[in-house]
């Protein structure tokens, strides 16, 4: 539809520079002025919409000074808006770490390590990879248990710069767990009370090692 600006609501708006936006808006004025990428917007009300997508086209637009815009209007769900915002590239997707297969999980690493001034920059994604891979990371609740890896991701700015393409929805805990590698993604209290339920005994003198090695026998 042929939207009047003053119908919109920019929502977020766009942080695109400003000489991006300027040059633009002249060229747009140049070439017929219209915008032949809509604008996705959403109904708030009777002739009320709000941008929830090409926020940069809407900027464009209001600084040719043009009294309509071409827009599509959607259901405005939030699964729309989701999908909107990453198809505009105005949002990086994220994937389950909890699920994702190896290449999903290289090709996050990838991105991440070779963004601008990352801080993951001396981080090999082909290494961090097979180790976040081969962990037990279905049970995970929280990207910590990647610090005990060694793989060259570190508590900090390191390890917050993965919750740009991560997302984790962790599994229950077995009931009987004697696997290593689960066993050491737990706290040492935890540890403590499973190891109190099948009757081991001189945990209070056990440090987490020790309670990993004692439950890690079947």
């Amino acid at each position: 539809m042929h939207l009047y600006l003053d119908e919109i609501d920019p929502g977020e708006g766009t942080n695109a520079p400003e000489f991006l936006i300027k040059a633009s808006a002249h060229l747009l004025n140049q070439k017929g002025g219209r915008n032949w990428i809509p604008v996705i917007v959403k109904e708030t009300g009777k002739d009320k919409y709000q941008v929830i997508g090409n926020s940069f086209i809407y900027a464009i637009v209001e600084e040719a000074g043009l009294d309509r815009i071409w827009c599509i209007i959607t259901d405005g769900s939030n699964d729309t808006f989701e999908v909107t915002k990453v198809l505009a590239g105005e949002e990086i997707p994220k994937i389950n770490l909890s699920k994702a297969s190896r290449d999903e999980i290289m090709a996050a690493l990838e991105y991440l390590v070779e963004q601008p001034g990352s801080v993951l920059k001396e981080v090999k994604p082909a290494i961090a990879t097979n180790r976040i891979d081969e962990a037990p990371r279905e049970y995970w609740k929280t990207l910590d248990p990647i610090i005990n890896l060694k793989c060259g991701i570190t508590k900090g700015k390191k390890l917050d710069a993965l919750n740009q393409v991560f997302y984790l929805t962790p599994q229950p805990m077995p009931d009987t767990i004697s696997d290593a590698a689960i066993l050491k993604i737990m706290t040492t209290d935890d540890l403590k009370a499973i190891a109190r339920k099948r009757g081991i005994t001189g945990i209070t003198k056990m440090k987490k090692n020790d309670l990993i090695k004692a439950l890690s026998k079947a």
